[in-house]
């Protein structure tokens, strides 16, 4: 997982679903453009970019790469319910390419899987987003309960603290991903919070990978307001990295 991973957005738009979603990246993006992020549309040009292939006949989306999908969206959204089908073909038809499907809608996963999917498929990943402990207990049971071959956990942006200690044990989740809250939030990450997590995953050998600090990050009594970059790079200082060597 990097930062420079492409992403495919075959739909545009979400509904506000829990406290994690207050201060959303997507809605304040559309909001300097002057659009409304509540309005869900199937995109056009994005749509079946999986497909697409270049003057020399080659995909645009190369073979190998890791592909975040539905980033301005959900993946299980309510409203794109008549055109995950397609986007299930297209993502069975790369079987070369693996998809992260990353939702906080972790009760729709089950009843949205592809006929043929079985046990999983190879070039799928599938990741809740939990903000604070009542959606981690809410939404990681779901996806330690669904047949997949991949599976990880974002805490972005976690907002109060979370122990993941039970569900790392269980040995399915591959990869966990924390950062703070940036664009307009303004609720704090806390150094211990982060200190909890990256030891736990050490614990039991889980990736851990320290995204940023959000603007407000506090450690020793202290509030640091950070911009973009500079969350990035302390979330790197900290030295809590847990990388594995074919990480993305």
């Amino acid at each position: 997982m990097k930062r420079n991973d492409p992403s495919w957005n075959p739909w545009h738009g979400c509904h506000k679903y829990s406290e994690g979603c207050k201060n959303c990246f997507m809605y304040f993006l559309d909001k300097t453009r002057g659009r409304d992020g509540s309005q869900i549309y199937k995109t056009k040009t994005d749509f079946n970019l999986p497909l697409k292939k270049d003057r020399q006949g080659n995909y645009k989306i190369k073979s190998g790469e890791f592909v975040r999908v539905c980033m301005s969206s959900d993946f299980f959204l309510e409203e794109a319910d008549p055109w995950r089908d397609e986007v299930w073909e297209m993502i069975k038809q790369r079987p070369d390419v693996t998809f992260s499907l990353l939702t906080k809608r972790a009760e729709r996963i089950k009843n949205n899987l592809p006929a043929d999917w079985n046990d999983g498929w190879d070039n799928v990943t599938f990741a809740v987003s939990c903000e604070n402990q009542a959606r981690a207990d809410e939404r990681i049971p779901l996806l330690l309960d669904i047949p997949a071959k991949h599976k990880w956990v974002s805490l972005k942006p976690m907002i109060g603290e979370i122990d993941l200690d039970k569900y790392l044990s269980t040995g399915q989740i591959e990869t966990v991903l924390l950062s703070g809250e940036n664009y307009e939030g303004d609720r704090p990450l806390h150094h211990e919070w982060v200190e909890k997590i990256y030891k736990q995953c050490l614990k039991y050998d889980v990736e851990f990978i320290f995204g940023g600090t959000g603007n407000y990050y506090i450690k020793d009594g202290k509030t640091y307001h950070l911009g973009y970059k500079e969350q990035i790079e302390q979330a790197l200082k900290s030295g809590m990295q847990n990388r594995k060597e074919n990480s993305r």
